[in-house]
């Protein structure tokens, strides 16, 4: 069986050329809960000084990451191994989207991984060749180019909607009100608005009774938003303050 991080992608960079783009694909890693880094010969040796600034933050992955002199040892112990690339190059493979490739690797047993070519060229036919399937993002066909960074996100993001990831505003998020304070709400607001002949006429009272309570209920307010708006019609029933 996969232990937790087994389960996780292994990001593989081959041929990377720069250092701010390694860093940036670090920070895009980390963001969506991925850790593992593997560099093929980058161009401009390992460590590389621009490489941290890029990375914001995302130190870990930079630390942890391993280089290996060929794409064929960087990727020996993985089972499953997707070539992010446009062109198919003659080879026959299945092909996947980042979001059907994703859904595979995590029902997988064994290590999976991701490789991504370098920025001006792309994967070399050796290098696809080590793969099991291509991995492709629908894209504009007048203009097919995607940094580093961004193929890294875009594939890490999928991966995010198979962890237990919070969501940074879902902790905000109040749940909606009781129905008793939502009764008081509509209660306060029917007894303001009868003396106003609101309600008139009376054929139609129920009508217009359950149209507003259709009106107040649909927005699922919270304890905090219901407060709030007693507080005002309470504040126009008392009139202009002297």
């Amino acid at each position: 069986m996969n232990g937790p991080d087994s389960r996780k992608p292994v990001i593989v960079l081959v041929r990377p050329q720069l250092g701010e783009n390694i860093g940036k694909a670090a920070r895009a890693m980390l963001n969506f809960g991925l850790t593992e880094l593997r560099m093929v010969e980058p161009r401009d040796g390992w460590p590389n000084p621009d490489a941290g600034p890029a990375a914001a933050g995302a130190d870990i992955v930079l630390e942890k990451a391993q280089v290996f002199p060929t794409t064929a040892e960087a990727v020996a112990d993985c089972a499953h191994v997707y070539a992010t690339t446009v062109r198919k190059r003659g080879v026959t493979k299945p092909v996947y989207t980042p979001e059907e490739a994703i859904l595979e690797i995590a029902k997988a047993d064994g290590r999976s991984a991701i490789l991504f070519g370098p920025e001006r060229s792309g994967l070399e036919t050796e290098d696809v060749a080590l793969a099991r399937a291509i991995l492709t993002v629908p894209i504009n066909p007048e203009f097919g180019s995607l940094n580093l960074a961004q193929a890294v996100i875009l594939c890490a993001y999928e991966w995010s909607k198979h962890e237990s990831l919070v969501q940074p505003t879902q902790e905000e998020i109040l749940p909606p009100a009781p129905q008793e304070e939502l009764e008081g709400l509509i209660a306060h607001l029917e007894a303001m608005l009868e003396p106003t002949g609101y309600f008139l006429p009376e054929a139609r009272a129920d009508v217009t009774h359950r149209t507003l309570r259709g009106v107040l209920t649909k927005p699922g307010w919270n304890h905090l938003e219901v407060r709030t708006l007693r507080g005002v019609l309470s504040s126009l029933r008392r009139g202009p303050r002297t």
